[in-house]
């Protein structure tokens, strides 16, 4: 007896959702025709034409009924070409041209299919099988994806090369064999932090922005290594864990380059050109696709020639640099994409790049340098942990006994120690501390207390900026191994936000403040930052 109704489980994209979607086909009398419903895109839509070549080259008849198919739930959107297979299946059991042994039926189905019946692989498939393997439902994928979905699976995968493999297990003839859950490891940045000439001060400064996760601007003129060690940040970055790694990976399955399994378990490393627009940079696009700051989640963000870029592309950054998740709004639909990134940028110290430089010629005006550092608004500034200057490489840098300084394996390892007493004292890194938590786990000893206040009145810090020094001092008590913020760790992070001193000395300071002595914070360690001129 013919089956006249058939239900095949699939999985819809929605953001980094993947609700359950049920393809019912029923086969009914009057004249013959082809319906999909269920808010269906054009892509859906178009696998009419598919399903029926598909068929039809692999041997089998397409039903002359009036076939119904249903995408439930109806009010979910649905879009991609996963839903070929199940359609397919969908038909051949309701029309009785094959009959499912139940236990050879896998949970879901995905494929897209080809005109002679082949199955080719869909975008998103990670993250529906990474569903999949939470609700224990097994799963039978194309062959060409098979390894993106062992790299999250923790359920019996199958794959299949064609319709007719997937029709012939189904029916118990020929059993596709469950597939071995595939292990992968993150690979190891080939990058050094040796490779970069001097720059002493600077490498500090990214380790310790590696170990906090801090935001860091680096401002120097060209040539002097600013690339090189945005560059080598991932290196010294503790590995992902599973969780986060299968985060990654599900938010690169959903864009529109897909994801790329031989990164699996590395932290992503984003570099958009300065003309990226904002819904490039924060996401949108009619299907709302994740940003750049999204698929640089748990790993860098690195943003060359900072003041090149758009204004308003730049001030899109401001709430999720806060927040740590961005909404893309639309008017059909709204989603919500993680935003954990780390921001490194860097910028020239004027129009032409050469302020500074002893080999160059700057004929920059003051209100040239003014325009053009105006171009980063005071509160997004105000968001970056860290600003330095990175000095021109000198000469002897460069000779066979200069000291290369650390390399990254020695500061990986650091870094990984101070994460570590990070997550027991507190849970996050001490980037991702609320403003509630900063009193209580970076709050520095009486001395320390004394230095901020006088730098607090000195040179005129945010509420939002001294939450971050004290960020920045509990990170860098961290490395030393320190279990108390000292006036030391204190000086040194008001030593890195150089931008907040050169703009506090050139502003006119009012008669009526305090101006404690000049040695306050001078007598601080570390070299000093040299003035940038407004």
């Amino acid at each position: 007896m013919a089956f006249t109704l058939a239900r095949i489980a699939c999985r819809g994209q929605v953001g980094l959702d993947a609700p359950l979607v049920h393809v019912e086909v029923s086969l009914g009398s009057g004249l013959p025709a082809f319906c999909i419903v269920g808010l269906a895109a054009t892509v859906v839509k178009e696998s009419k034409e598919r399903v029926r070549a598909a068929l039809l080259n692999s041997g089998f008849e397409f039903p002359a009924s009036h076939i119904t198919v249903n995408l439930a739930p109806a009010d979910l959107p649905k879009e991609g070409g996963r839903f070929d297979l199940p359609i397919a299946l969908g038909i051949l059991i309701a029309s009785g041209q094959i009959r499912p042994v139940s236990d050879r039926m896998a949970d879901e189905f995905y494929g897209e299919l080809g005109l002679s019946g082949e199955l080719r692989p869909t975008r998103g498939l990670l993250l529906a099988v990474a569903y999949a393997s939470r609700q224990a439902h097994e799963v039978i994928v194309p062959r060409a994806s098979v390894r993106e979905a062992l790299l999250v699976a923790r359920t019996p995968v199958r794959a299949a090369g064609d319709l007719l493999e997937v029709c012939a297990h189904v029916e118990g003839k020929v059993v596709l064999k469950p597939l071995p859950p595939l292990v992968s490891t993150g690979g190891v940045s080939t990058l050094d932090l040796r490779d970069v000439r001097g720059q002493d001060y600077a490498k500090r400064a990214l380790v310790v922005a590696a170990a906090g996760a801090h935001s860091l601007l680096m401002i120097g003129s060209p040539g002097c290594g600013k690339s090189m060690l945005a560059q080598r940040l991932s290196g010294l970055l503790p590995p992902l864990t599973e969780p986060e790694a299968i985060e990654v990976a599900s938010i690169a399955s959903v864009s529109t380059a897909g994801f790329d399994t031989n990164r699996f378990g590395q932290r992503p490393f984003r570099s958009p050109h300065h003309t990226a627009s904002a819904a490039a940079l924060v996401g949108g696009g009619p299907r709302s696709r994740p940003g750049e700051i999204s698929l640089a989640h748990h790993g860098v963000l690195f943003l060359d020639e900072l003041p090149e870029f758009e204004r308003r592309v730049l001030e899109a950054l401001r709430e999720p640099l806060e927040a740590g998740v961005v909404s893309v709004s639309r008017a059909a639909l709204q989603t919500q994409y993680p935003a954990a990134f780390q921001l490194i940028a860097a910028m020239n110290p004027c129009p032409c790049g050469r302020q500074g430089d002893p080999t160059g010629n700057c004929n920059c005006t003051p209100a040239e340098i003014q325009r053009y550092r105006s171009k980063i608004s005071g509160p997004l500034l105000d968001r970056i942990d860290m600003h330095i200057e990175v000095p021109p490489v000198e000469l002897n840098d460069f000779g066979e006994a200069a000291d290369r300084g650390e390399n990254s394996a020695s500061a990986a390892l650091r870094v990984l120690r101070a994460r570590q007493a990070q997550i027991t004292r507190q849970g996050v890194c001490n980037a991702r501390l609320a403003d509630s938590q900063v009193d209580r786990w970076c709050r520095p000893d009486t001395a320390g207390r004394n230095v901020l206040e006088l730098a607090i009145k000195r040179l005129g810090f945010s509420a939002r900026a001294r939450g971050r020094i004290l960020k920045l001092g509990r990170t860098v008590a961290d490395l030393d191994g320190d279990e108390t913020v000292t006036a030391s760790h204190v000086c040194q992070a008001i030593m890195l936000r150089c931008l907040d001193r050169t703009l506090s000395d050139d502003a006119d300071a009012p008669a009526n403040r305090e101006v404690p002595p000049k040695d306050a914070i001078v007598t601080s360690p570390g070299p000093p930052c040299n003035r940038l001129p407004a």
